[in-house]
């Protein structure tokens, strides 16, 4: 089943609240023609089940060679820098003839196209002898000549080679004919000249005018030898002299009728050797020389464009094949690099991740010297409400629900142990919109105006996410407000994450409470300890030390711990405050 391409899964604020934007602007592909199948990939929705398992196993065979042939991942890199995306000029070459620099260009595509062949069907072995290359996008280009010629130096691949373990999808077609033709001589360097090769009048013409060019230098020669023993002025091999006004020669070169004044400023005149009726009737016969050497060089590059047009199907296809060994093997490295596994996808509407990681936070967290607390979570239809005080992580278990179903459905592998995914036809995050604050609109106002707009389009399978809605106006209010929305939503076949400090949401039949773990567990003596001599953003950063991350799941008769109240406690707050507001909670 094709991907439909006009659907859409998640708007830009989901993807980037979650985290999904950040693992992809992570990736590095290296083609024009990668970076294009990353821009514009599709997600798979429910029904197109198969297709993405068939997809994440591409990942994970690419995974695989990845890990096991470092050294051919990086002549490939090295390759994938130089290639330029000539599709256009492929596209051109139908109606028009195309330039020495277009078929130079395209000459490079086809280099390409071999040199990835050879890379992927070499052994180990072979490849020992080929130097890797650094030097970015001039990589293929020094001193040694293309990757294609390096490799063929070290008889490197065949073309009968068999490419085990790397899907077909992947590996250019043999296009070494069509090279062949633009490479004549076979020597495989990065250049394109039209030769003598290409036509047999070209060569002759060319040696008609080589011989007529030696014959007016025969000419030079001796006329610049003549001056020099009649006028003792020196020409130099261009067969010119820049004579200062202030000398003796200027009125010399000026009487000579074989000098004339090439150019003058206020204290020079150039002067060069003035023809005469031999040498004129030489330049005239090389000019006329000239124009049908570029005539016929003009007719080769219009019988190469010809077979270029003839080929057009095949090297477009073929820059589609790069495109997507960039795009999938950059998913594959990307995965190994920061343990990711595969997604189990199902056909069932639910969503079980074991010890998941949002990677964006995780970054943050080692940059400080922190380490992130994985989390784990199971969703199916109906509401999962999340409890717990600020500071417990209840937002980023929000949007890593949502990053790692989005990274699977766009058949990337998980930041998890485990992750069993089924396909969500919306998935949408409300969250703090400062884009509405700034139009004047209230924060509880933004917040209706966006609710209104996902439950407008949200459809059967939703996966709808909701980080502590109805907080910005009265508490009352609130509560009810939320309450109702959890009905709204119970009802509908949606898989809903809700966070919130409403305790009593939770009370509701059905509606799965999980709570952060917190402080619950933590060592107080030794926490005040760490308080004690501690300024703020020291006591902040020791008290994220020791809390719990995890989500516990509990009953309906279980309370929201009170960490909210210790964590002030903690950092401050006046005793008569923190025991006026634990009367409160008594009554």
């Amino acid at each position: 089943m094709a991907q439909d391409n006009n659907r859409r899964l998640a708007n830009v604020k989901t993807r980037q609240e979650t985290g999904f934007d950040h693992v992809v602007s992570g990736l590095e592909t290296g083609t024009p023609f990668g970076k294009r199948e990353q821009r514009e990939t599709r997600p798979f929705f429910p029904g197109q089940e198969e297709a993405l398992r068939a997809e994440l196993r591409k990942v994970g065979e690419l995974r695989r060679f990845a890990s096991e042939n470092p050294k051919k991942v990086k002549l490939l890199m090295e390759v994938f820098m130089s290639c330029k995306d000539v599709s256009g000029t492929v596209e051109r070459s139908v109606k028009d003839t195309l330039s020495v620099v277009d078929i130079y260009e395209i000459k490079q595509a086809l280099l390409n196209d071999a040199a990835i062949r050879r890379i992927l069907a070499a052994d180990a072995t072979s490849l020992e002898g080929v130097e890797m290359k650094e030097g970015g996008e001039n990589c293929c280009c020094d001193e040694n000549g293309s990757v294609e010629r390096r490799l063929e130096a070290s008889g490197t691949g065949s073309a009968g080679a068999v490419y085990g373990g790397i899907d077909p999808e992947f590996i250019p077609e043999d296009t070494s004919d069509l090279l062949d033709l633009l490479d004549p001589r076979k020597d495989r360097l990065p250049t394109f000249y039209v030769y003598d090769d290409f036509s047999g009048k070209l060569a002759e013409l060319r040696a008609r005018k080589k011989e007529l060019e030696r014959g007016l230098r025969k000419i030079q020669k001796a006329r610049r030898d003549e001056l020099k023993e009649e006028l003792g002025i020196v020409l130099t091999p261009k067969f010119d002299v820049v004579i200062p006004k202030s000398s003796d020669d200027l009125a010399k070169a000026k009487s000579s009728d074989k000098l004339t004044v090439s150019t003058e400023d206020y204290s020079s005149v150039t002067f060069v050797l003035a023809p005469d009726e031999e040498t004129f009737d030489l330049l005239k016969q090389s000019e006329e020389l000239e124009l049908e050497i570029e005539n016929e060089e003009y007719l080769v590059l219009k019988e190469l464009t010809a077979r270029i047009a003839e080929h057009s199907g095949r090297m477009l296809g073929n820059f589609r094949r790069i495109g997507r060994l960039d795009f999938v093997l950059a998913k594959a490295v990307y995965a190994e690099k920061h343990g990711c596994v595969m997604p189990e996808i199902t056909e069932d509407h639910r969503i079980e991740i074991i010890n998941g990681r949002h990677l964006q936070v995780e970054e943050i967290l080692k940059s400080k010297g922190g380490e992130y607390c994985p989390i784990s979570i199971e969703l199916e239809r109906g509401v999962t409400c999340i409890t717990g005080a600020n500071m417990g992580g209840k937002t980023v278990s929000l949007k890593l629900t949502g990053m790692i179903p989005l990274l699977a459905q766009y058949g990337y592998f998980v930041p998890a142990e485990k992750a069993v995914i089924g396909l969500s036809n919306f998935v949408q995050m409300l969250i703090g919109d400062s884009q509405s604050v700034e139009r004047g609109l209230s924060s509880f106002g933004s917040e209706m105006e966006e609710l209104n707009e996902i439950l407008d389009h949200a459809s059967a399978r939703s996966l709808i996410l909701i980080d502590e809605i109805a907080s910005g106006t009265n508490p009352g209010e609130g509560l009810a407000l939320t309450r109702s929305l959890v009905d709204y939503l119970m009802k509908r076949d949606y898989i809903a994450l809700i966070t919130t400090h409403f305790e009593t949401v939770t009370e509701r039949e059905g509606v799965v409470n999980m709570q952060v773990r917190g402080l619950a567990d933590a060592d107080f003596r030794k926490l005040d300890s760490e308080l004690r001599y501690a300024n703020r953003r020291e006591r902040i950063r020791i008290i994220g030390k020791y809390m719990d991350y995890r989500l516990s799941k509990v009953s309906g008769e279980s309370r929201v711990p009170h960490d909210a109240l210790n964590i002030a406690k903690m950092l401050g707050i006046d005793k008569e405050i923190i025991d006026g507001a634990g009367k409160y909670l008594i009554q």
